[in-house]
Parts: C-alpha cells; sequence; structure tokens
C-alpha cells in the first residue's frame, strides 16, 4: 500500500509539474508580448524565434487534447514506474567485495551474530541474502545453501516487479500515436470528400496535425526504453553479483565451520 501511494504521488507530481509548467510558460509569454508591443512594433515578415519548450508546448496542443493527453498520462506513469525502478536498484546495489571481507572478519572476531550485525547494517540485495544464510547456519550449510538460493529467487522477483507495466508503457505509447494519425487521416479523407477535390490546402493541415501524435508517442516510447534497459541492465549486474558472492559467501562458512 505503501508502495502504491508513493506511485501516485510521484504520478501526481510530475502530472502537475507539467500543468504548472505550461501555464507559467503562458503567464510568461503574455507579459513578454505585451511589453514588445509597448516598445516597438515588429517589423513585417520579422521572424520571431521561439525557445523549444514554447515549440514542444505549442505542437502537444496542436496535436488534440484527446490522444495527446492520452499519450501525456502514458508518459508520466511510465516515467514515475521507470524513476522508483531506478531508485530501487541504486538501493539495492551492494559491494560484495567490501561486504564478504567484512563478513569474513566478523566471523573471525565475533562468530555469526557479529556476521549477522554486518549485514544487517549494510543495504542492498546481496546483504540481506547472506543474512538469511548466516540466520540457518545452525541447520547446516546444506540448509544455508538451499536458504539462499529460496530467498535469491524471491529478491529477483523484487528487482524485477513494474518492469512488465514499463514495457507495456513503451508498447502503448506508438499504438496510441499510430491510432490518432490514423483517425486523423479518415478525418482528412472526410474532407477531401466534402470539398470535392483533391486540394493540399483542405488535407495539409489535419494530415500535420495527424501525425503529431505519432511523433509525440513514439518520442515517450524512446524515453522510456532508455530507462527500462538500463533497469533489465543493472537487474542483470545485481544478480551476477549475487550469483558470484553467494559462492564465495558459502565457502567463507564451510572455512569458518571447519575451524580454518
Amino acid at each position: 500500500m505503501k508502495k502504491l501511494f508513493a506511485f501516485l504521488t510521484l504520478a501526481g507530481i510530475l502530472t502537475f509539474g507539467f500543468t504548472n509548467v505550461v501555464l507559467a510558460q503562458d503567464q510568461a509569454q503574455a507579459q513578454t508580448e505585451q511589453t514588445t508591443v509597448g516598445a516597438a512594433t515588429l517589423e513585417e515578415g520579422a521572424v520571431v524565434d521561439k525557445g523549444f519548450h514554447q515549440v514542444l508546448k505549442e505542437e502537444f496542443i496542436a496535436g488534440g487534447a484527446g490522444f495527446m493527453g492520452v499519450i501525456l498520462l502514458t508518459f508520466v506513469f511510465g516515467l514515475a514506474l521507470s524513476i522508483e525502478r531506478v531508485i530501487y536498484l541504486s538501493l539495492s546495489t551492494t559491494n560484495t567485495k567490501k561486504l564478504l571481507n567484512q563478513v569474513e572478519t566478523a566471523l573471525q572476531s565475533g562468530g555469526i551474530g557479529a556476521a549477522k550485525e554486518v549485514c544487517k547494517n549494510t543495504s542492498g540485495s546481496v546483504a540481506r541474502i547472506f543474512w538469511q544464510g548466516l540466520h540457518k547456519y545452525d541447520e547446516g550449510l546444506d540448509v544455508v545453501e538451499k536458504s539462499i538460493v529460496a530467498f535469491g529467487g524471491v529478491l529477483m522477483g523484487r528487482l524485477e516487479k513494474g518492469l512488465s507495466w514499463i514495457a507495456l508503457f513503451i508498447a502503448l505509447a506508438p499504438m496510441l500515436g499510430f491510432l490518432g494519425t490514423v483517425i486523423g487521416m479518415i478525418g482528412a479523407f472526410k474532407d477531401i470528400a466534402a470539398a470535392g477535390n483533391i486540394s493540399a490546402t483542405v488535407v495539409a493541415s489535419g494530415i500535420q496535425i495527424a501525425l503529431l501524435t505519432t511523433v509525440f508517442g513514439l518520442v515517450v516510447a524512446m524515453v522510456l526504453q532508455v530507462f527500462y534497459n538500463y533497469s533489465v541492465a543493472k537487474i542483470e549486474s545485481i544478480v551476477n553479483d549475487m550469483e558470484d558472492s553467494t559462492i564465495e559467501f558459502v565457502d567463507i562458512l564451510a572455512n569458518y565451520k571447519s575451524g580454518k
């Protein structure tokens, strides 16, 4: 429930943040236009430079509130999930070499209890696996290995949690864009039928607006794809560290048990 509340909060912040930016730009633009008109009149045919955000906002509005709004929501929810995964995976990362050295030193100086404290005070998935193994030490090394494997599977599931939703938004954004384009093209052909001729001026504006939904859908998909690939690569790195370090960890426990 806490994770759901945090996710909705992050999505709301992103949505309202975007709205505030748009409103602030509108106010700034209005003030700039008033100042410019009061100071001097632009010469006929002069070109006014527009910033990237202004152009982006105008094109977004030109694409229509229906499909563009849905694409924006797709981006907001996908980005919120992506940021949550990046933060979670960063917190799940552990310096395994340092942890192994600390655990081995703690075993030699203070035994299992001291090693548990080291793992308890260390963040990351690997430290949690080590603590689980130490917790089962009294039941034998075979039980320790089985416990590590079982708990490792649970942690892998937690690491991959939410990735399927990000993949859904990556696929959904361009499809919504294409759908908006198809509907826009249907409207353009209706305009041709109503006008009775295939004049470029009749359909140019409609086609341009229709294609904007595809552009924004593809942009959303590309941005989310970067976060998705980063998350997948980070998970693979964490899993590899988990597998390699647990082998060394079991060897350390075996040496400790044999008194070496």
